[in-house]
């Protein structure tokens, strides 16, 4: 699959790709006989992993040194699980700060609902 067809695949602009890639977030891509990335299932893969982690916040210094962990082979298994963890846990907490702001979004809405949202209701309950 050419750049452009992983970018549109994914939703990623081609810039973004080879950045990733520039950067070790992804390994290398193979290349076809011109020169010209040729993105495989392997890449797609990472992609797709990468796609996700971004989308659940993990900063791309978490991802970079995933991927060279991964790519030293077995012998960081525990330290590639120890940094999931570490990235599960600090999503989670963001999860419960946001699960927080929805509760409050949804007393203000209630309170807007029911005709309770006059400016003494405002005074009294931010």
């Amino acid at each position: 699959m050419t750049i452009a067809e992983a970018s549109r695949q994914y939703g990623l602009s081609a810039d973004t790709l080879r950045y990733y890639e520039r950067i070790g977030l992804i390994p290398p891509v193979p290349r076809n006989k011109s020169g010209i990335r040729d993105y495989d299932q392997a890449s797609c893969q990472w992609i797709e992993l990468m796609k996700c982690m971004r989308a659940a916040g993990v900063q791309i210094e978490a991802l970079v040194e995933y991927v060279q962990l991964f790519r030293q082979g077995d012998a960081t298994i525990e330290a590639r699980k120890a940094l999931l963890l570490e990235q599960r846990d600090l999503l989670l907490a963001r999860m419960e700060e946001m699960q927080q702001s929805l509760d409050r979004l949804n007393y203000k809405i209630q309170l807007y609902e029911d005709g309770k949202m006059t400016r003494a209701a405002l005074d009294r309950d931010l």
